[in-house]
């Protein structure tokens, strides 16, 4: 007994020395994580993960994922006891079994569970404003190893929990850099005036399915593949006037196809969640309320397809880290199953108002994260039984249901741009399988060898269905207010993959015997040179043809375009001529882009074309998420372009320096800087709620550019910061507009042989500003009158215009608070229409109402001004790097 006593007294003198050697968030960071004006920035908090390791006893791993889009490393830090750390990769094989069962039996199945851990994966500030995750994530770990409780040995040793301290570290490097600079001015606490994320801003959230910027691939790999864990929690921030902090569950409507049992584990963390905030009597969290189940697939939302109980917290903003005074007054309701700020079950316990400091937001966030993984601790078995049933259940509903499979030739209308397509469905964690031998579906379609075939009988089921099926959002009580409206969905009513690339995916209920193997990592594409005599050419309907047309005109390769068809060549097909098939070979393993030998001289109808000069508006005002996205398209495809801002613009000569100026979207109220019209209507119905040498800008911002998004949301053109940065809460510089000097150096530019490429609702200000004969028939329409969210149409091509080369002569566009156009010019002849939508039944996916509204009207229209032209592109062509099936659009605008 005595020597018992002894080894309790040693155990406890051990603990307490090891937490004494744990260096605290308040003694490294000099401050209370949370404290007023005061916020940590990324560098000090790897440095302070660094530390904690190093003091972690062997119960912190700090993994360097790689580094951001602005070069910054993203980190990955994984929590649990010692002796799961010496059987890390076991455990992970474990997790990642009972993720896939296929093949197990139950008493085997049994087993895994009793040897496995639960894995929970938690980030934290993905947008960069709401910045109370990143400032609680140190705390948070710190805690992790410092206390010596029952309830934290629990969690060390029954779960393994991976930390994602923060999911955007450029902008909250940003962030805190533009708070800092602005503490103490009258601007203390205003969000940055670019985009904080060097190219998606606020929608980084809105890139799981595509993953285009790194900081998204590296969260798919932990999620999606590496780890696959049984709950994720993505801590984020709201608006200030309601409760305090959102739990999950999410309200209605949700999107069917996932497995029940996430939807009910959302409930069981969400109410333990909820009951540890009351516990600590920290008030006003609200569950089942404001945000639905279906919304955009980003990564809380596209996780429960996964079979993982993907969950968010949002938290109420205060200004950054400086205090905000709510009013009672001011406090409401208005909300998904909030309608009044009171007292009801899903909130019990409203805060009446007064003094909101980032601290409060780090403690419910903190309490949120910490029920999370002691859930996961007290029912780790029943945890992992249910990733085990829900992999299981899944694969025997895909197994049983139509359709059996989708399948994915080889032969279409853009070849690369389907791999592109099936690489991204492998960094979800798709199983997908490739024909090793020609075979034919139930009706006899062909398909040759090397087509791919992606089976439903496997886990993600779910998944595979919204990315690949067509997909229709709910018109029903959830989706319609009680006057008979639409109420917009959160964002997006589709996110059809397959519809979004122009990929031709066929459904079939039943696959037969097709020989096939399963892909390994990612399918390459090589292109060849087929060396001949007279040239080469390349196939105008790939998108990369354009990539590949840019890297030969780096190296100062002449290129043509044909414009008449003759000889096997298409209208849009590129030519190149002899004699530096050096280059072509380096080319074509880049790009995949196959140049074939022209079958003899070619010279009627096709003309030499130019480089040209491409510009783009950039503004201040919170940035413009299009713009940020629209950059990234084209440094992917290797065009140069300049980013210009007001002062350049205003300065006039724009045509001695562009040949090209593109308007991402955004509203003529915003790109003037006027105050919109009292009333005014967005340019559609139905939208969201709510690189480059950068030339001529006033203060730089960071990297030419780069996100906000006020807490309460940043979902149009811009992502916060107010209307286009006119004033109010924004320093003087950052003010955006072009003003009367600007609108009229951009009509000189284009009378002068311009071209100015305006895209989506960025088309009405050449419409308001410089006198183009088209209206918006969609203007003023109500949402009973008409309403598409987000949804794909069918449209025709005129791909005999030189806009529409390479496209086909019918396909889809995505509608997102889009224009309509008919032309209404005096002089009518200089008007083109390349775009239009079909005569009836529009809708391939999403929602749509009023379609005879839209019905034949011109989707993109060029219109002649002077000796230069207009482009309009009338719905969001280079949508989010996502849309490749109308790439094509703006890529040939912007060549000659």
């Amino acid at each position: 007994m005595r020597s018992l006593r002894l080894m309790l007294a040693a155990a406890l003198f051990l603990g307490t020395a090891l937490a004494q050697e744990i260096t605290t968030p308040e003694k490294f960071f000099g401050f209370q994580l949370g404290a007023d004006k005061k916020m940590a920035r990324w560098d000090k908090i790897v440095e302070y993960y660094g530390v904690l390791e190093k003091q972690s006893g062997g119960r912190m791993k700090v993994v360097n994922m790689g580094p951001t889009s602005m070069g910054n490393p993203f980190l990955m830090v994984i929590v649990t006891s010692p002796a799961n750390f010496a059987r890390l990769d076991r455990l992970r094989e474990v997790n990642l079994r009972l993720s896939d069962p296929r093949g197990l039996t139950e008493a085997q199945a049994h087993a895994l569970v009793d040897e496995g851990r639960a894995v929970v994966v938690q980030s934290m500030s993905m947008h960069a404003t709401e910045i109370g995750g990143a400032q609680m994530a140190p705390e948070l770990a710190y805690d992790l190893l410092a206390r010596k409780d029952e309830e934290t040995r629990r969690i060390l040793d029954n779960v393994i929990f991976i930390e994602v301290p923060c999911f955007n570290p450029d902008g909250e490097i940003m962030v805190t850099d533009w708070y800092n600079k602005q503490l103490g001015t009258p601007y203390e606490g205003s969000n940055p005036p670019w985009l904080y994320q060097k190219y998606a801003g606020h929608d980084n959230n809105r890139d799981a399915f595509q993953t285009n910027i790194p900081d998204s691939q590296y969260m798919a790999r932990i999620l999606f593949t590496e780890w696959r864990p049984e709950a994720y929690v993505d801590h984020h921030g709201m608006g200030g006037n309601g409760a305090r902090i959102f739990l999950p569950p999410y309200a209605e409507p949700i999107r069917p196809f996932a497995d029940p049992i996430v939807w009910r584990e959302l409930s069981w963390y969400g109410a333990h969640m909820a009951y540890k905030e009351e516990e600590v009597n920290l008030s006003s969290a609200i569950n089942d309320a404001i945000y639905s189940g279906w919304g955009h697939f980003g990564f809380h939302w596209i996780t429960p397809f996964h079979n993982i109980a993907g969950m968010l917290t949002e938290s109420a903003a205060a200004r950054l880290a400086s205090p905000q005074f709510v009013h009672p007054d001011q406090l409401r309701g208005n909300t998904r199953n909030l309608p009044v700020y009171e007292a009801e079950t899903i909130f019990p316990n409203p805060w009446p108002g007064g003094w909101w400091h980032l601290r409060d937001i780090v403690e419910r966030q903190k309490v949120s994260a910490w029920a999370t993984l002691d859930l996961a601790a007290r029912n780790r078995e029943t945890v992992l039984w249910n990733a085990y049933l829900k992999g299981k259940r899944q694969t025997e509903r895909g197994a049983a249901g139509k359709p059996a499979a989708y399948l994915i030739s080889t032969l279409q209308h853009d070849p690369l741009t389907s791999i592109k397509m099936v690489n991204k469905l492998l960094v979800q964690g798709i199983e997908i399988q490739r024909a090793t031998k020609a075979f034919t579906n139930g009706s006899g379609m062909m398909y040759p060898a090397g087509s791919f075939v992606i089976s439903l009988a496997q886990p993600k089921m779910g998944l595979i269905r919204y990315l690949l099926g067509r997909t229709f959002f709910p018109d029903n009580e959830w989706t319609r207010n009680r006057d008979g409206s639409p109420i917009r969905p959160y964002d997006m009513a589709t996110d059809t993959m397959f519809e979004y690339m122009g990929v031709r995916v066929d459904p079939v209920d039943e696959l037969g015997e097709v020989a096939m193997e399963k892909i390994a990592g990612p399918v390459e594409s090589h292109g060849k040179v087929t060396r001949g005599p007279n040239g080469y050419s390349m196939d105008g309907r790939l998108n990369d043809s354009f990539r590949a047309m840019n890297l030969l005109f780096d190296k100062s390769v002449a290129v043509g375009r044909v414009d008449k068809p003759a000889a096997g060549l298409r209208a849009g097909d590129f030519v190149v001529a002899a004699g530096s098939e050096a280059v072509l070979e380096t080319v074509a393993r880049q790009t995949g882009v196959d140049f074939a030998a022209l079958r003899g001289p070619v010279s009627a109808g096709v003309h030499d074309m130019k480089r040209q000069r491409v510009a783009m508006y950039q503004r201040y005002g919170g940035g413009n998420i299009d713009e940020g996205w629209t950059r990234l398209v084209l440094e992917q495809f290797n065009f140069p372009y300049t980013s210009i801002f007001d002062p350049e613009i205003k300065a006039g000569s724009l045509i001695d320096k562009y040949d090209v100026l593109i308007f991402p979207n955004d509203s003529t109220a915003t790109i003037t800087g006027e105050a919109p019209p009292a009333g005014a209507a967005p340019t559609g119905r139905g939208g969201r709620g709510g690189g480059g040498e950068t030339a001529g800008a006033p203060p730089a911002g960071p990297a030419g550019g780069s996100a906000p998004a006020a807490a309460a949301g940043g979902r149009g053109a811009g992502g916060g910061g107010g209307a286009g940065g006119r004033g109010g809460n924004t320093p003087p510089e950052y003010r955006t507009g072009l003003g009367t000097e600007g609108v009229n150096a951009i009509r000189d530019f284009v009378q002068k042989g311009g071209t100015l490429v305006t895209l989506n609702g960025a088309t009405a200000f050449p419409v308001d500003r410089l006198g183009i004969g088209v209206r918006n028939v969609l203007a003023g329409k109500t949402t009973k009158e008409f309403w598409c969210p987000g949804s794909t149409l069918k449209v025709t091509f005129d791909n005999t215009n030189p806009l529409a080369y390479g496209m086909p002569s019918r396909g889809l566009a995505l509608y997102l608070d889009s224009p309509a156009f008919e032309i209404t010019a005096q002089n009518a002849e200089n008007y083109e229409t390349v775009v239009r939508y079909e005569d009836r039944e529009l809708l391939e996916s999403g929602w749509l109402v009023g379609e005879e509204n839209l019905a034949r009207k011109a989707a993109v229209v060029s219109a002649k001004l002077g000796q230069g032209r207009v482009v309009l592109i009338g719905f969001p062509a280079q949508h989010r790097a996502q849309t490749h099936a109308t790439y094509k659009l703006l890529f040939n605008a912007l060549v000659r």
